[in-house]
């Protein structure tokens, strides 16, 4: 009986991880009814994170926390044993912005330290963090406030939410950040390698994509300086230009300087976490996927980590799902991966893909079983 453990990420806008693997998992048996399929949908470390724990058999710890622009919203840690996994897009993420409207300078990772610090008060001695997604350049500051540092003005007042309530910071006491912490640890899932601040920072590349202008980058980049500057003098240690300090608008900062925070590759991570090393034992085939195999693919996404995973485990065979494919055979072979099949291969129009992806996904998995799994004696 061949097995086959089936690992995608989501589709984006059309099927969830959980969603994509069970209609492969649907598509194989249905070619091949004596297969084994196990499944065990992934995220590398932006939203989708909290569904793939959830899925692969830890319990959801509901939290009603503050979202991005200060209203309450209902969001979720997971958690198996003393291991905690908060994902910043389900509470401070872009997708909960009101109405999806930008919130450049104001918007605060508040809500992020108020879900870590819940699984911390629950007990939890592990708390691992993904950063993907957020809607905030505010260098973590209102994940430190919600986990106990005070950020204080001149006066000695509290200063205001996101990035631009930065501009009359004076002094930074981080203490009460500690007794939080309690001797946990923090892992946080992380991609990128910007500073901080500068031409490569927070503001700079991302900033924009939050709905910065210039002037707001400008801005928001002198306020991280002046928070980094502060938190230095806190720490001893500046830390504002190490590689994935600049992530998710400066929360990558926060974790290193002040939480002792370690950051590892998302999708390593994740697969870790998830028990993928168990589950993809004597397997034959590998399916990984996602809504757009492209080159962004190519720079630590979800289906290239899962590939490489599978071949150090010494599967023979790794093929891909996707809604759309811009890659070559031969970058995909470069990957680990050995073939891929498109939604778009079936049906040309890209509304259709998304409104079906389920059936056509079905389709697609029959289509891998008659050609990747080895013919039955």
């Amino acid at each position: 009986m061949p097995r086959v453990l089936v690992a995608p990420d989501k589709f984006k806008g059309s099927l969830t991880a959980p969603e994509v693997a069970a209609a492969v998992a649907r598509g194989l048996t249905a070619g091949r009814p004596d297969v084994e399929v196990s499944c065990l949908p992934v995220a590398d470390g932006g939203d989708g994170t909290l569904a793939a724990a959830l899925a692969a058999g830890y319990e959801a710890v509901p939290v009603t926390a503050t979202g991005p622009t200060g209203e309450p919203v209902q969001t979720a840690y997971a958690r198996l044993g003393d291991v905690a996994v908060v994902e910043m897009a389900d509470v401070s993420g872009l997708g909960r912005l009101p109405g999806g409207r930008f919130a450049p300078r104001t918007a605060t990772s508040r809500g992020t330290g108020e879900v870590v610090a819940a699984a911390l008060a629950a007990g939890a001695r592990r708390v691992v963090l993904g950063i993907g997604g957020s809607a905030t350049t505010d260098g973590g500051a209102g994940l430190l406030q919600a986990l106990g540092a005070r950020l204080l003005d001149a006066d000695g007042a509290p200063v205001g939410p996101g990035g631009a309530g930065l501009e009359r910071l004076a002094r930074v006491d981080v203490s009460g950040v500690t007794a939080a912490l309690q001797g946990a640890e923090v892992v946080v899932a992380c991609d990128v390698d910007n500073p901080l601040t500068g031409p490569s920072g927070a503001a700079a590349v991302y900033g924009p994509q939050k709905g910065a202008d210039r002037d707001d980058v400008v801005h928001l980049d002198g306020c991280l300086a002046r928070l980094a500057d502060a938190v230095a003098e806190a720490t001893g240690r500046d830390l504002r230009d190490e590689p994935g300090a600049g992530a998710a608008g400066g929360v990558g900062f926060a974790a290193l300087a002040v939480l002792g925070a370690q950051l590892r590759p998302g999708i390593d991570l994740l697969l870790d976490l998830l028990g993928f090393d168990r589950l993809v034992a004597g397997a034959e085939l590998v399916v990984v996927g996602e809504g757009s195999l492209d080159e962004q693919s190519l720079r630590g996404k979800a289906p290239v980590g899962v590939a490489r995973r599978a071949r150090a485990a010494g599967v023979p065979a790794v093929v891909a799902v996707c809604g759309r494919r811009d890659l070559q055979d031969a970058a995909l072979r470069e990957a680990g991966i050995d073939a891929a099949a498109a939604l778009t291969d079936l049906e040309p129009d890209p509304a259709r893909c998304m409104a079906e992806a389920g059936p056509l996904l079905e389709r697609l998995a029959q289509r891998i079983a008659a050609e990747h799994l080895p013919t039955p004696a």
